[in-house]
């Protein structure tokens, strides 16, 4: 008794995928999650990234 293998869907709209355009269901889909990644909706959690003050401090440090 195996279940019948499921069918991935769109993580923008919830569609079926379609093989072309995996994982998402169309080019439109693959768009919007490019598009929200150049805007900065999504992000990775981690250290804050280094201004100049931090470059000053870094290399003061290196010539101790």
């Amino acid at each position: 008794m195996t279940n019948p293998p499921r069918t991935p869907t769109c993580p923008i709209c919830g569609q079926p995928t379609a093989h072309e355009s995996r994982p998402f269901c169309s080019r439109r889909c693959a768009d919007v999650d490019l598009g929200r990644w150049f805007s900065g909706t999504y992000r990775f959690a981690g250290e804050p990234a280094l201004g100049e003050d931090d470059d000053e401090k870094a290399e003061i440090n290196r010539e101790r």
